[in-house]
């Protein structure tokens, strides 16, 4: 009886760790100035319980919105006690901020901590024009583990833009190459937004747009697109034109392997598609099983060695599984 008990209990863990894997890394270590979103609670509310404004919550945390789900973690001013063994560039790691913010906040004369003292800790903000939101790889990441969404999401699509490519992105165009495709897919695809969620860059940051709340649009067709995640990647990587550079590439694999985690996906065909899979006309999926004139070649004919299913499980699926087990080490 105690063996069954226990086979049990077993199957039910691996059944719950598999359902929600996002728990197991968010809920870790949680920063002091974290704040989890409670049923009835509003922006406005909690901007007066922190003595900032919605406004400076918005920037912080990546909102695009005021809408809060129960559950989601905000950044929040708070005040800190310094600990022996404390240093700035600590403190600031650990609670979403920088250095100079710290110092600049708590006009600090230089970097010297005292254990006992009392310093005023405000998060960075985030650049955000409009509804699009700039971030590194590792700001991308503690964006997605601190939010929480009412659509359920089982594939991860990977695209090129072709154009805009590497000879538009001008290193500080970020925004004006995101207002740019919004209006394209708006006044001229007649689509109600910007297709993607995301958008990688060559210098390696990640844009999100298009609300994760909110299925892509277009492109593959609402098969995919019903519980997909779509990415752009800024480029055009057929073979002959741009050569990924190494900050994009690290930035797609890592963001493919955190959007895995959050939502439970194993890298595989059914998980992490190319838009090439897809007939252009159909919008069924057709694999390697298609003329060419049948579907696009995106993501690209050199994207990580190629657009077909082999390349994807020869080239691209393993570096996301190692990109996942080293995320979940550093977590852990």
């Amino acid at each position: 009886m105690k063996k069954k008990f226990l086979l049990i209990f077993s199957i039910l863990s691996i059944l719950i760790f598999h359902i929600h894997p996002a728990f197991a890394f968010a809920e870790r270590k949680i920063p002091t100035n974290i704040y989890v979103v409670q049923n009835g609670d509003t922006l406005p509310r909690i901007a007066q319980k922190y003595k900032t404004s919605v406004q400076d919550l918005k920037l912080s945390n990546g909102l695009q919105s005021e809408s809060l789900i129960a559950g989601q973690k905000l950044w929040v001013p708070v005040m800190y006690e310094v600990s022996a063994g404390d240093s700035l560039k600590e403190i600031a790691t650990r609670h979403h901020t920088s250095v100079e913010i710290i110092k600049t906040t708590n006009k600090l004369g230089s970097d010297q901590l005292s254990p006992g003292q009392v310093i005023k800790i405000i998060p960075k903000k985030l650049p955000m024009q409009g509804q699009h939101i700039l971030m590194t790889k590792e700001e991308f990441r503690d964006w997605l583990f601190n939010s929480r969404f009412n659509r359920k999401i089982n594939l991860i699509q990977q695209h090129h833009t072709w154009a805009p490519s590497y000879k538009t992105f001008q290193g500080t165009s970020h925004f004006q190459l995101l207002k740019g495709m919004e209006n394209h897919h708006k006044k001229t695809m007649k689509w109600s937004n910007i297709a993607q969620n995301l958008t990688t860059f060559p210098d390696g940051r990640v844009a999100v747009s298009r609300p994760f709340n909110s299925a892509p649009e277009g492109s593959i067709g609402p098969k995919a697109n019903a519980q997909g995640i779509a990415i752009e990647n800024i480029g055009n990587f057929d073979h002959g034109y741009d050569v990924m550079t190494r900050e994009q590439k690290d930035t797609i694999v890592y963001i493919t392997a955190l959007l895995c985690l959050k939502f439970g996906l194993t890298p595989s065909i059914d998980s992490i598609t190319y838009h090439h899979w897809w007939h252009y006309k159909t919008k069924e999926r057709v694999l390697d099983d298609s003329r060419d004139f049948d579907v696009k070649s995106c993501p690209g004919t050199n994207f990580f060695g190629g657009n077909t299913t082999t390349s994807a499980k020869n080239n691209f699926y393993p570096l996301v599984v190692k990109k996942m087990e080293e995320i979940k080490a550093e977590i852990e």
